[in-house]
């Protein structure tokens, strides 16, 4: 045991449960070490320095020489637990959590690249200059999605509402704690919703272990003509997305589209989450393409009637590979062959999934390049 922090509403109360702690402790045979016991601010804790609003982390030293992969992980160890604190993003860390890929060997070489010596001087000037803030008990807690894919971000915040002109200098935003995703995604195809409800849920889950509660607020820029989410937009969302639906369950809050009037929620890239589709739910009067494949053959086959000579057309090529891919490339030339809508008719369930996610998502990276090319095609295609 290194630490213990004691909390109470009040002096009476606190000096109160100090001796309770200390008879127990004593009683279980530690001995304590009066001079080392912080009545005042700043009070120092668990590596952070805690003053009477404001939380900064103590002079830490990371260690930053790398050789190993051993290395890499006990360095970005240490800034994934800063991370909350500091507000550094997956985009900022990127370079040095790329140097995890490769040998799986804890002895396995590694060397900061020119990158991944920019992100630490990124971290440096976080750790001297940024701060997080203790909460007001008499303030609700609300909660935002920001950053720009496919490298989303979350903030857990309190809002004074101050009028502008009666501020004085004093900031109405207090940032309790950042919210993250993880470097390495799950899914070869990730969708912007899913993202965003996996940031909902992990903001959730920080908020009920800090305070035993939730939002009031959930603050997600969704991209509206009419500037105004009507409580049918919302549930045709939720309907659309089940993440979305874990994500928000049993959420008694409000859900707003608007972003707090403050500099640092302006200064960045603004992510907007679509609610418009690509995809129709109904059969188009338009074109139908087929398309096919086989696996022993390995062609690749998409098919259609010419509206004009009402002759049927095919294109054919050999994809190496399984069905499923040579089927997918398939698809990927259907959208190349007709930019305009039209309906598609495949047989392959994978194919299905795979089209019916493609509109925005984000890929992960993978070991079959010819797949990640044909997905990498698919998705621009959808998307544009």
């Amino acid at each position: 045991m290194d630490d213990v922090l004691v909390c109470a509403p009040n002096d009476d109360m606190l000096s109160h449960v100090i001796g309770l702690t200390v008879d127990a402790l004593v009683a279980a045979g530690f001995e304590l070490q009066e001079e080392k016991v912080q009545q005042m601010p700043p009070w120092k804790y668990l590596g952070l320095e805690i003053g009477k609003r404001t939380i900064v982390l103590q002079k830490l030293v990371i260690k930053t020489k790398v050789n190993s992969l051993v290395d890499v992980h006990q360095l970005c160890g240490a800034l994934n637990w800063v991370r909350p604190w500091l507000g550094l993003t997956t985009n900022d860390l990127a370079p040095l959590f790329n140097l995890l890929k490769g040998g799986e060997e804890p002895s396995s070489p590694r060397v900061l690249t020119p990158e991944a010596e920019k992100a630490l001087e990124k971290v440096q000037d976080a750790m001297s200059k940024r701060q997080a803030h203790r909460f007001d008990p008499e303030l609700p807690f609300k909660s935002i999605i920001m950053g720009k894919l496919p490298h989303l971000h979350g903030m857990i915040f309190q809002w004074r509402n101050i009028p502008k002109k009666d501020r004085e200098g004093n900031d109405p935003l207090s940032i309790i704690e950042w919210v993250f995703l993880s470097h390495q995604r799950s899914k070869r195809m990730t969708r912007p919703q899913e993202l965003v409800a996996e940031l909902i849920w992990k903001a959730r889950f920080q908020i009920r272990e800090l305070a035993s509660c939730d939002f009031e607020c959930i603050h997600i820029p969704i991209g509206l003509r009419s500037g105004q989410i009507s409580k049918a937009m919302l549930e045709h969302l939720l309907q659309e997305n089940e993440a979305l639906q874990f994500a928000l369950d049993s959420f008694t809050g409000q859900i707003s589209i608007h972003r707090p009037a403050h500099k640092i929620f302006n200064s960045e890239v603004k992510f907007v989450l679509s609610l418009k589709e690509v995809r129709s739910r109904r059969p188009l009067k338009a074109l139908t393409v087929f398309t096919d494949a086989s696996g022993r053959s390995h062609k690749s086959v998409l098919t259609w009637k010419d509206p004009q000579t009402q002759q049927w057309e095919a294109d054919i090529a050999k994809v190496e590979g399984s069905p499923q891919v040579a089927e997918l490339a398939a698809v990927v030339r259907a959208f190349e062959w007709f930019p305009e809508p039209f309906n598609l008719v495949t047989d392959s369930a994978y194919v299905a999934g795979v089209v019916s996610r493609a509109d925005q998502a984000i890929l992960q990276e993978m070991s079959n390049i010819a797949l990640y090319d044909l997905l990498s095609k698919l998705v621009r295609l959808v998307s544009h």
